[in-house]
C-alpha cells in the first residue's frame, strides 16, 4: 500500500498553492466583511425610544376618580382620572348667573333709555312748540305796536276834530246873543263838540287797550322765550340720560371670559388621553389631591417608536436620511423589524478628556465613549423610525441592534 509522505519535495508546490489559496480567500472574504460593514453601518449600541408626556392637571383638586393602573394601555379619548368638579360647577354656575343679572340689567336700562328716548323726541317737540310760541307772541307784540300807533293817530285825529268843535261851539255862543247865528245853529255846534268829545274819549280808550294788549304780548313772549330755554335744557338732560347704558355693555365681554374661563376650568376636571399611549410611573389612588402644574403620572406615546442608534462619525457618509434599517432586539434577537433612518444627529456633549470642560452643551445628547485612555471616534445618535412595531413588544431603553440595509 502507497504512503504519502508530507516531507515528499514533490508535493511542496501543492501545499505552496493551497496556502496561497486559503489565505487569497481569508483576505478576499475580510475585504468583502470591509466593504459590507462599511456600506452598511452596523452598531450594537442602540436602544428603544418613544416619545412621553408627564400628565400633569390645569386644575387643582382631590382626585376622586381614577380610570388607569401602571403600564395600562390606553386609547385616545379614554377618561384618566376626574377631579372633583363641585367647586368648578359652582364658580360656572355663578358666573352664568352674574351674566344673566348684567342681561336684565341692560334689559331694564334699555326700557329706561327707551323712555328717555321717548322723553328726548318729547323734548324736541316741545322745543318746536315753545318756538311757535315764541314767533307768536312776537308777532303779537308787533301788531300791538302797530295798534298803538294806529290808535294813537286816531286820538290825534280825533282830538284834532273835537278841537275843531270845541272851538266852533265857543264862537258861536257869543253870536246867539247879538242874533248873528241862530239857536239850532248853536244846538248842532253843541251836539257835533259832544259828539267829538265821546269819540276823543272812545280814542283815547282803544290807545290804552293798545297799550296793555302790548304789555299782554311783551309778557307772553317774554314766557314763551322761558319755556324755549327750559325746552332746550330739557332736551340736552334727555340726550345725556340716553348714554348711560354703555358702561353695561362694555361688561359683557368680561362676563363671557368668565363664563368661558369657569366653562373651562370645569372640562378640565376630566382628564382624557391625547393619544394611544402607555400608562407609567403611577403612584397616586384615588383621594390624592392634585396640583396644577404637578406631574400625576406620564404617558409613553405608543404611536410612534424609535431606536437611537449611535454610530460612530466615521460612519456617517454611508447613512442618510430615508435609507432602510434593520432592527433587532436584544429580548428578540432572532426576530428582525423594519425601520428608516428618520434623522442624523448633529451634535453630542463634547468629550471633558479631550476638550476639558466646557460650556455646558444646553441638552445635547450625551454619548458616552467606552475607553477614556484612547483616542475614540466621537459617536453620533441616529433617529431610526421602526414600521409598524407591536407596542407589546417595545419598551423604552431596550438594548437594540441596528444595521443600515440601503435606500
Amino acid at each position: 500500500m502507497a504512503t504519502f509522505n508530507l516531507g515528499d519535495p514533490t508535493h511542496r508546490p501543492f501545499e505552496r498553492w493551497a496556502t496561497f489559496a486559503i489565505v487569497g480567500a481569508a483576505v478576499l472574504l475580510a475585504l468583502r466583511v470591509a466593504v459590507r460593514v462599511d456600506r452598511h453601518p452596523r452598531t450594537d449600541d442602540a436602544e428603544v425610544y418613544a416619545n412621553y408626556i408627564g400628565i400633569a392637571p390645569q386644575v387643582e383638586g382631590p382626585i376622586v376618580e381614577l380610570h388607569v393602573r401602571d403600564n395600562q394601555f390606553v386609547k385616545k379619548g379614554d377618561l384618566l382620572f376626574v377631579i372633583d368638579p363641585r367647586p368648578y360647577e359652582y364658580a360656572f354656575e355663578k358666573a352664568v348667573a352674574v351674566r344673566a343679572a348684567l342681561e336684565g340689567q341692560i334689559s331694564d336700562e334699555g326700557r329706561r333709555i327707551a323712555a328717555e328716548t321717548s322723553g328726548v323726541s318729547v323734548a324736541q317737540a316741545g322745543i318746536h312748540t315753545a318756538e311757535a310760541d315764541v314767533n307768536h307772541w312776537a308777532a303779537a307784540v308787533e301788531q300791538a305796536h302797530a295798534d298803538i300807533a294806529n290808535a294813537e293817530q286816531g286820538v290825534a285825529r280825533v282830538k284834532a276834530e273835537w278841537t275843531y268843535a270845541n272851538n266852533n261851539l265857543h264862537r258861536l255862543e257869543p253870536l246867539l246873543e247879538k242874533q248873528f247865528v241862530t239857536a239850532d245853529q248853536v244846538d248842532r255846534a253843541h251836539s257835533s263838540e259832544a259828539a267829538q268829545a265821546q269819540a276823543l274819549k272812545q280814542a283815547e280808550s282803544q290807545l290804552l287797550a293798545a297799550k296793555a294788549e302790548l304789555k299782554s304780548s311783551e309778557a307772553q313772549y317774554l314766557h314763551a322765550r322761558a319755556q324755549l330755554e327750559e325746552s332746550h335744557a330739557q332736551h340736552q338732560q334727555a340726550q345725556h340720560s340716553v348714554l348711560t347704558l354703555e358702561p353695561l355693555i362694555s361688561q359683557r365681554g368680561e362676563r363671557d371670559a368668565e363664563i368661558k374661563t369657569a366653562r373651562y376650568n370645569l372640562d378640565n376636571c376630566r382628564v382624557y388621553a391625547p393619544f394611544d399611549a402607555l400608562v407609567t410611573n403611577l403612584s397616586i389612588s384615588e383621594g390624592e389631591y392634585a396640583h396644577v402644574g404637578q406631574q400625576i403620572f406620564t404617558l409613553i406615546d405608543a404611536r410612534v417608536w424609535w431606536v437611537l442608534a449611535n454610530f460612530r462619525e466615521g460612519q456617517l457618509q454611508h447613512i442618510h436620511p430615508g435609507m432602510h434599517a434593520n432592527v433587532y432586539l436584544m429580548s428578540r434577537p432572532n426576530e428582525r423589524f423594519r425601520g428608516m433612518v428618520d434623522s442624523i444627529g448633529y451634535g453630542v456633549t463634547p468629550d471633558p478628556d479631550v476638550l476639558g470642560h466646557v460650556t455646558p452643551g444646553a441638552g445635547l445628547p450625551d454619548v458616552q465613549r467606552t475607553l477614556n485612555w484612547v483616542h475614540l471616534a466621537a459617536r453620533y445618535p441616529v433617529r431610526v423610525r421602526v414600521e409598524n412595531p407591536p407596542p407589546e413588544l417595545f419598551r423604552i431603553g431596550q438594548t437594540a441592534v441596528v444595521t443600515m440595509a440601503g435606500r
